[in-house]
């Protein structure tokens, strides 16, 4: 026996961890078996010269270098903690045969590493996964994840910075996997920000039918941004090997363009995908599976007194095909301009879905532990593109955008609008920043799309045809076409700055970058940045894209004109109470929202009766009804004791 099994063996018989021999060469069925295959069968062989494999599967071309030393088999990890759970996801990569198939997590405590929980390595993905009940957020506690006798790897797991005035979250996706290495400019830019929280808001990898290698692409990539602070990772479209996705409860697409609705590969492939890159979220609000056991995720996760819904806008989405009359070339794009809008807006049309509808109502009621609110998700609620793919393809919609249905887009933004939280997302490789319109232009919240981080697989501009501005353009700006639009699908947009690729020959002319939104929670702000990828902010450079950065009011996005208020409320035994408007004519919640102080006069939107509830965390400790919708300058007031 030679000296590296006999120390396998030793190890296992110390730990009492079975030795497993080779897991199933074709873990998606016979259907599919190239599936994964850079990490399944003899993965060892995509090294090799030879294209065959003993099996009859083909070697896909080689990725990245899944064969490393053993010590360095533990490629990263990701977690997050709330509510007295913490939970982490350690990333493998694959094992060989008789290797353990198991990991531990330790702790550090003064100068000795404690050994907390083993969890075995899940295949096909080789993921492992903890979870530590009753987590102490207080403090700060370095970790590290061990395989073997020699594989380490180490960050630290951030105390909740809840006593931070600001709370920073870099905004980051589509990371084109056509140019391969390391990305060391953004990574060093980030790391000298300092952000609380990570935030990857789709298509971390394009190597659509090798996601594991892919994966670990990407996380040898930016690991260092997550080694040591949360990280919220959610898949998107390329991420499960789709052009394109409308998940339709989980149903099987028919081609992996997907426009009928569903996932092409099996569910076991998705699953997996799921696996790897959302198991360290919070638990779900709604756990129940979707279709073929598809996975939910959709949760919010709080940090610093942020609180942050997470939404799948594909998962639960009707595909157009077969649902619409086919208004273009494709099932998804659009380029009549004489068509009939409401014809693609028909009832019974899913976005978000009613179990996602729910969670957002719960979640804008409960303030437990928040200050402000914000939501994130792949992509946009609008069609903020005229351009696609290159400077001469003009389409007018695009139905794999948020805003399509419209019906269910305006659902959507009237839930967020509720607890007045920007959207945060990525997907359309354009960096955008919009105030939503539902019913006119300027009353829904903002929405910031970051730009792609390497934008070499589709370019997007936005150009509107007649090269004008719209109404009531962004004073003093630098960008020539900011106001008031309609998207291609009629929906209100105001756009507030974009950054237009100039030349997508020149990587520094890309447009490629980020976003860092900073929420202050002492004077309600939002303040948005977008970041060009090759800046150097580590070294004192602070050029950021034309037109940003931004800053508003956690008010505006409410925009609602206000034409009415109620008495003043005047609390005493209370700081900072919760406080939700109700309209009792037709019994909508207005908005729930944190209040800065003791006194706060709410404005409601036309005459009427109303009913105001308050509380510490909730809104369920005070309740007055029948309060007159009075002039905005009105001098009444009413005393509140807790």
């Amino acid at each position: 026996m030679n000296n590296g099994i006999a120390a396998l063996l030793s190890l296992s018989a110390l730990l009492a961890i079975p030795l497993i021999q080779a897991e199933d060469p074709q873990p998606f069925g016979p259907d599919f078996p190239n599936l994964d295959s850079a990490a399944t069968g003899q993965w060892w062989r995509v090294n090799e010269k030879t294209s065959e494999r003993p099996n009859g599967r083909r070697a896909p071309k080689r990725l990245i270098n899944v064969n490393v030393p053993r010590n360095e088999v533990v490629a990263f990890a990701a977690y997050t903690h709330d509510r007295g759970t913490l939970k982490m996801s350690a990333q493998l990569f694959p094992l060989l045969d008789g290797e353990p198939r198991r990991v531990r997590l330790e702790f550090k405590e003064g100068n000795n590493w404690r050994q907390v929980a083993t969890a075995l390595v899940v295949y096909p993905g080789w993921s492992a996964h903890f979870r530590i009940d009753g987590w102490d957020n207080r403090t700060d506690v370095p970790y590290r994840v061990r395989h073997g006798r020699d594989a380490t790897y180490e960050g630290l797991i951030r105390r909740d910075p809840i006593e931070k005035e600001e709370i920073v979250v870099a905004s980051l996706s589509c990371n084109s996997s056509r140019t391969t290495g390391p990305r060391p400019r953004i990574v060093e830019n980030v790391l000298s920000q300092d952000p609380d929280l990570i935030f990857f808001a789709g298509d971390q990898t394009y190597h659509h039918t090798q996601h594991t290698a892919g994966w670990l692409e990407f996380g040898l990539q930016f690991r260092e941004l997550f080694r040591d602070r949360p990280m919220i990772s959610i898949p998107d479209d390329h991420d499960v090997g789709q052009g394109n996705i409308w998940g339709a409860g989980g149903k099987k697409a028919k081609t992996s363009a997907g426009p009928d609705g569903g996932y092409f590969y099996p569910g076991e492939y998705v699953k997996m995908v799921h696996r790897a890159q959302t198991w360290h979220l919070p638990d779900p609000f709604d756990g129940a599976p979707i279709q073929r056991g598809i996975p939910v995720y959709f949760t919010n996760l709080k940090v610093g007194g942020i609180d942050f819904a997470i939404l799948e806008d594909r998962k639960f989405k009707t595909g157009p095909e077969g649902a619409i009359p086919k208004m273009g070339p494709r099932p998804d794009h659009i380029n009549d301009p004489s068509y009939d809008r409401n014809a693609v807006d028909l009832p019974g049309l899913k976005l978000l879905g009613d179990r996602q509808l729910n969670f957002l109502r719960e979640w804008s009621q409960d303030w437990t532990g928040t200050s402000m609110k914000s939501v994130l998700s792949q992509t946009a609620f609008c069609g903020a593109v005229h351009i696609h793919g290159d400077p001469n393809n003009r389409l007018l919609a695009d139905l794999d955008s948020n805003a399509w249905p419209q019906t269910g887009r305006n659902k959507a933004l009237r839930e967020i609008r509720k607890a007045w939280a920007p959207h945060l997302c990525g997907d359309q490789h354009l960096a955008v920043l919009v105030q939503h319109g539902i019913d006119e232009h300027r009353d829904g919240p903002f929405g910031f799309t970051n730009p792609a981080l390497v934008n070499t697989i589709y370019g997007r501009w936005w150009h509107p045809r007649d090269e004008k501005a719209g109404e009531n353009p962004v004073p003093n700006s630098p960008l020539p076409w900011t106001g008031d639009y309609e998207d291609g699908l009629g929906n209100a947009i105001t756009m507030i700055a974009y950054a237009n690729p100039e030349d997508r020959t020149d990587e520094l002319k890309r447009a490629d970058g980020y976003g860092l939104v900073r929420y202050n929670k002492q004077d309600q702000t939002i303040r948005f940045e977008c970041w060009p990828r090759f800046v150097d902010v580590a070294n004192g450079d602070s050029a950021q894209f034309p037109g940003w950065p931004v800053t508003i009011n956690m008010s505006d996005n409410d925009g609602r004109k206000a034409t009415h208020s109620l008495p003043e409320l005047q609390f005493s035994g209370i700081n900072n109470p919760v406080i939700q408007v109700i309209e009792e004519q037709t019994h909508e919640i207005l908005y729930t929202i944190r209040i800065q102080g003791t006194r706060y006069r709410p404005v409601v939107y036309r005459d009427g009766s109303y009913t105001v509830k308050i509380g510490q965390n909730r809104p369920d400790a005070r309740r007055y009804t029948g309060l007159k919708a009075g002039n905005l300058n009105a001098t009444n007031h009413l005393s509140v004791s807790f």
